[in-house]
């Protein structure tokens, strides 16, 4: 870049979309890792879905076996 030689328009604008670049990646990673902090862990569903309905949806799917089925809705019903 001494002497003349300069790396031009081009060199200017690659280095211009580079940095704009590199400030989006840094501000989404923070930006991902404050809400990946932020969660509790639990799973979150659609607010009114009724969770029996989720249940009777996942045996009728064949997602989980009668068992399976019994002791969570037993659970489910046993909660207030």
């Amino acid at each position: 870049m001494w002497y003349g030689n300069d790396p031009g328009w081009g060199g200017w604008l690659l280095m211009i979309f580079g940095m704009v670049a590199f400030c989006t990646l840094v501000v989404v990673a923070v930006i991902a890792l404050v809400r990946g902090l932020r969660d509790d862990g639990r799973q979150r569903r659609p607010a009114g879905v009724d969770p029996r309905r989720l249940l009777d949806e996942r045996f009728a799917r064949g997602e989980i076996d009668a068992e399976e089925y019994t002791a969570r809705r037993e659970l489910l019903e046993s909660r207030p």
